[in-house]
């Protein structure tokens, strides 16, 4: 912050107010107390309702206890010289790297404002989506920009980070690291805590603790930052941490003009005017742009009172804390400002009372004109301290250049080599601007004041050496075309965002995902391309933009196995927006992927490079799928092709999940205790499955007569049914895809999927008789069902063990990398509700459980046709069908319960040799170049109609050990703990 020698921040007692008792007081006026935090205006209060020490967080037993003027801090009169906490108006000196914070609306969670200290409540509550910072949407504007410092900005080269304190809204049981007693309050704002490390303190504590910051118990998984790199001159944070500026972020859009709650809802303003309260209520303007957007702050004070009170007042009002002698308030109207201000218009000396019936209740708060000023002087590039220097009416910038040159030894170096940058630090976004030479910087002062006194509180002026930064914006565009060369991509991006050649590279091209990574060497060709691609949609389909950032291999500790977290917030209803959250506190928010804004290729492509890396999916089975067939198909680009998968399960039915013990949903389990047992899971094995659907029309005698449509892939991790589940399943998406909004909760899930299967309960198929089915070339004859069910995994239905105990000494345990599948076969809706409702628990009416119970008594075997098949071999032939091309109409295929519309197909036949009825080959010649020729060692299924590739995909299964409970200090802390894991190497 640049200001006056007058503001004396480095002297403990400073403060706005005066630093001891007046001899004469006006009626409105009380003692003031010092104290050795800076910043703090100190008077003694009545209290009126059961208050707390915001130093001690102990009860303030009695009804006086003493509080700040400009920050509300609330103190016992024993514990006012043991305070250090500073007063919110001395944020902008704390500030180390100026960092914008990226608001949205805050959570349900009980939260202190971090500027004003009160509770927060209602609907205009704000939370930095990055940090733990908490506050009123009319504070928002009075905090700084200093949120963590999570990523190499350009040029800089920072390889040790300190400590990131925050103070306040811990959780309950934090210790101090350095005394072990309880350090953190539910009733107030007390505490400190590092935003990176978790290391908690008291503020009398934390500064004893060593500066630089170990990264804690998480330190194997977090992505240091000084590992990643990215240029965001021309982008706020929002862009850079890839946060979606949903509907709900428009409210925070002109974030930095609001000064002042709204002059219709103030409760203030109807009270305070009223004849029998003594008070008044005046409307204060911080400059000329507040009072252009008529907005203020409220300050109230009583009938008489003198005029440096109120300036005083009104200083308090907007975090200011200056010497009142240095300001004045003049009267303010609609139709003009008025040069005369108080004391002049009252015609009183300074020692007697005014404000007495006044006439205007609207004023201006401003600076009083100085002949000279003292800079503080911060360091850019250079190595070297906060600098004083003094401005005259005569200093130009190259003078001051020159002079802070020569205060810190280096006169030998070429003033015009250096540049002086103003920084405004506002909490929404950083503001840059160099300096030109010969500007009077007296003048640049005072015009920052006329405009915002606030402003001017909130900037710096840094020195910094004025070499050329390269510019290297990497930008990833989707939602082009897929499966076209670079030229076609290239033309694409002429034609409809005419890029600039000289200045645009295509580095890397993903044509299945129908996307370009493009390296810019100009911020604003780079700003252009982002915001013209989010307006730009080719064939029908809207493109995308996104800010990718460097993550600098040579940087990453040895051992280290940074974690990639993908999110679907549309999965566990409000739960995902809460676990992204979460994540991004407590790792680095550009190892956090919110899946909605370009699906898990953004996050792959950013961890390309990095040697050995664990992903976590937030989401359900169809989100892990998702991740999974992205992952297999830019496999061959990435350094770590295998990386391990966890889950958290945020879908319906979560059966991968289950099976590797990640449970069967989310129920707000700490994300921090996730993310240990995401360290100490196990890899394990599992098959995955790649289909093809071959529709080839078949003539009388058998034999195939050319392809009818081409064949569509899809992939297979769980389970895949034909019949009645798939019917089932496709119901299901029908009717998420006409209300996806009910479609919020777990349950209401699983509600509808029973309500679709009871409508089915009058239908009958005969799927039986439609299909044969062959295994080890043995045909098997099939009761009667209605569905078959292709298994994986040993859990279906959100959990149902559809293969049966291990009391059938004929087959094995299933495993899930055994590279087989179980062929299990339902007899009809009611079967597959009795399974879905044991296994997870949906309550079905009563009468209809009652009525199946004795249905199955009367006549058991009936409900004693499923049967379990298993081998190596599986083949599956659809027999001929009176209308051999709409067999296709009278079954539906599912996989991973999702379900697919199949062609024109005649039969469904697996093979593992590549030879059928007396020698055929089906699979085909060697034409097709997707994919190699049969083997019977290549753990392949090759299919008329359909075939299935099988491989493994490395996983991670949480581990039966159950974590330790740890105490508050450790728990949030987590700085001493040794990591128990390798690093997944």
């Amino acid at each position: 912050m640049a200001d006056s020698g007058r503001v004396k921040h480095d002297s403990p007692s400073s403060s706005p107010g005066p630093r001891r008792k007046r001899t004469q007081q006006s009626p409105g006026s009380k003692a003031r107390y010092s104290v050795n935090a800076p910043g703090h205006c100190f008077r003694r209060v009545t209290l009126t309702k059961p208050t707390f020490c915001h130093h001690c967080s102990d009860f303030i037993w009695g009804i006086v206890g003493f509080v700040c003027e400009v920050c509300n801090f609330m103190s016992h009169e024993k514990c006012l010289k043991h305070v250090r906490t500073m007063c919110s108006c001395m944020a902008p000196t704390q500030v180390q790297v100026p960092v914008a914070h990226c608001f949205g609306p805050a959570g349900q969670k009980k939260r202190f404002c971090c500027v004003c200290r009160k509770h927060l409540e209602g609907s205009s509550a704000l939370r930095c989506e990055v940090c733990e910072l908490h506050v009123h949407s009319d504070c928002a504007p009075f905090s700084v920009s200093d949120c963590r410092v999570c990523h190499q900005d350009g040029g800089q080269d920072v390889d040790t980070y300190q400590h990131h304190w925050r103070e306040g809204n811990m959780s309950s049981g934090a210790r101090c690291e350095v005394c072990r007693r309880t350090c953190s309050s539910s009733d107030t704002l007390a505490g400190m805590r590092c935003e990176w490390c978790g290391v908690t303190a008291h503020a009398s504590c934390y500064i004893i603790i060593p500066p630089e910051c170990g990264m804690g118990r998480l330190r194997n998984m977090i992505l240091h930052p000084s590992c990643v790199r990215i240029c965001s001159r021309n982008f706020s944070k929002m862009h850079c941490y890839r946060i979606s500026e949903n509907s709900h972020h428009s409210e925070m859009d002109n974030l930095d003009d609001v000064d002042t709650q709204s002059p219709v809802t103030s409760k203030e303003t109807q009270s305070t005017g009223s004849a029998d309260t003594g008070k008044q209520t005046l409307k204060v303007f911080d400059g000329d742009d507040a009072a252009k957007r008529n907005q203020f702050r409220l300050v109230s004070i009583p009938r008489i009172i003198k005029n440096e009170e109120v300036v005083e007042a009104s200083l308090r009002a907007f975090y200011i804390p200056d010497e009142l002698q240095d300001y004045e308030l003049q009267s303010y109207s609609q139709q003009g400002l008025f040069t005369d201000d108080i004391i002049n218009r009252n015609g009183t000396p300074d020692n007697k009372p005014i404000f007495k019936d006044t006439v205007s209740d609207s004023w201006l708060l401003r600076s009083k004109p100085r002949e000279v000023e003292v800079m503080k002087i911060y360091p850019g590039s250079l190595k070297v301290g906060v600098t004083s220097v003094t401005a005259g009416k005569s200093s130009t910038v190259d003078s001051i250049v020159k002079e802070v040159l020569s205060q810190t030894g280096k006169q030998n170096e070429n003033p015009t080599d250096f540049n002086l940058v103003e920084v405004f630090m506002s909490s929404k976004q950083v503001q840059r601007q160099v300096l030109s030479g010969q500007e009077i910087l007296l003048d640049k002062l005072q015009e920052i004041r006329k405009t915002s006194l606030r402003q001017m509180n909130q900037t710096r002026f840094y020195i910094e050496e004025s070499r050329n930064r390269v510019a290297q914006v990497n930008l990833l565009l989707g939602g082009f075309p897929t499966q076209l060369d670079r030229e076609e991509y290239t033309h694409l991006l002429s034609e409809h965002l005419a890029v600039k050649s000289h200045l645009v590279t295509i580095t890397h091209v993903y044509t299945g995902q129908g996307a370009v990574v493009l390296q810019i060497s100009c911020f604003s060709e780079a700003e252009r391309i982002y915001m013209l691609a989010k307006d730009t949609s080719i064939s029908g389909k809207q493109l995308y933009s996104l800010v990718i950032p460097e993550i600098m291999q040579s940087k990453l500790a040895k051992g280290s196995c940074p974690l990639l977290v993908f999110v679907n917030p549309k999965s566990g209803g409000l739960k995902g927006r809460e676990i992204l959250y979460s994540f991004r506190k407590l790792l680095n928010p550009h190892q956090v992927f919110e899946l909605t804004s370009g699906g898990p290729l953004p996050g792959l492509h950013t961890f390309r490079d990095v040697p050995h890396f664990r992903i976590l999916v937030c989401g359900g089975d169809g989100t892990v799928g998702w991740v999974l067939g992205v992952l297999e198909s830019i496999r061959h680009k990435i350094t770590c092709p295998e990386p391990a998968i966890s889950i958290i399960p945020l879908g319906t039915g979560n059966d991968l999940a289950q099976v590797l013990r990640w449970g069967a949903g989310y129920s707000g389990e700490d994300p921090y205790n996730t993310l240990l047992s995401v360290d100490e899971a196990e890899e394990v094995q599992m098959d995955r499955w790649t289909i093809l659907l071959d529709a080839q029309e078949m003539t009388e005698d058998g034999k195939v007569n050319g392809f009818l449509e081409p064949p569509k892939i899809v992939h297979m991790n769980n389970y895949f049914g034909l019949g009645i589940d798939a019917e089932l399943s496709l119901d299901f998406h029908h009717a998420r895809e006409e209300d996806p909004d009910k479609f919020n909760s777990r349950f209401h899930n699983k509600g509808v999927y029973v309500k679709v299967g009871l409508q089915k309960l009058s239908h009958t198929r005969n799927l039986h008789k439609d299909i044969s089915l062959q295994v080890d070339r043995k045909d098997l004859e099939l009761p009667s069902i209605e569905g078959l069910i292709f298994l994986n995994i040993p859990s279906w239905g959100s959990g149902a063990d559809l293969w049966g105990s291990d009391s059938d000494s004929r087959f094995e345990r299933p495993r899930i990398d055994d590279g087989m599948l179980e062929v299990v076969g339902v007899t009809g809706v009611v079967h597959m509700i009795v399974h879905m409702n044991n296994y997870f628990g949906l309550g079905i009416d009563a009468e209809l459980s009652l009525d199946f119970h004795h249905a199955r008594e009367e006549d058991p075997d009936k409900f004693n046709s499923r049967f379990h098949n298993k081998g190596v071999y599986v083949k599956v032939g659809l027999q001929k069908l009176s209308h051999t091309r709409n067999l296709h109409k009278d079954i539906s295929l599912q996989v991973d319960r999702k379900d697919l519309e199949l062609p024109s197909i005649e039969g469904l036949i697996f093979l593992n040799i590549p030879s059928w009825g007396s020698g055929a080959d089906l699979w085909g010649s060697d034409s097709d170049s997707r994919f190699e020729r049969p083997r019977i060692d290549d753990g392949m299924l090759e299919v008329v109609g359909v075939t299935g590739v099988v491989h493994m995909v490395c996983m991670l299964r949480k581990s039966k050990t159950k974590q330790k409970k740890q105490s508050g200090s450790l728990k949030e802390g987590r700085s001493d703990s040794p990591a128990p894991s390798d690093g997944g190497q």
